[in-house]
């Protein structure tokens, strides 16, 4: 399992074949308490950095990027329902899809854990 972030707060999980996306604790704490989150359909096209979901909050909206090129093969239907899984658990059940790479070799690009926190203590 391979686990890396984007400077705009977005982590990628890679178990196999499949990735899981969603937003890191530090921007969920940014956000505050989500109110409305848009997942994209399976099948959708994704392309690295370029706009994949949206999630509101009581505070703003905010985009999701795509931290990978890819395919969607699921959004998180649950969010719908319950969209402060993103608050209680972001890098969990609060995730927002799952994709397929189209090129792998993008994730040596992002950061790992410690290169993350690193990152967020200077902001």
């Amino acid at each position: 399992m391979t686990i890396r972030f984007t400077k705009d707060h977005e982590w990628i999980k890679l178990e196999g074949d499949v990735a899981t996306v969603g937003i890191t604790d530090y921007a969920q704490h940014a956000l505050g308490d989500v109110v409305f989150v848009e997942v994209p359909e399976a099948g959708k096209a994704l392309s690295q950095g370029k706009d994949a979901a949206v999630v509101e909050s009581v505070k703003a909206a905010s985009e999701v990027y795509a931290p990978v090129d890819g395919t969607v093969t699921e959004g998180n239907a649950a969010l719908a329902d319950e969209p402060a899984l993103v608050n209680t658990d972001p890098t969990g059940k609060g995730w927002f899809f799952k994709m397929t790479l189209s090129n792998p070799s993008q994730l040596d690009a992002l950061m790992d854990e410690e290169a993350y926190k690193s990152y967020v203590e200077g902001l």
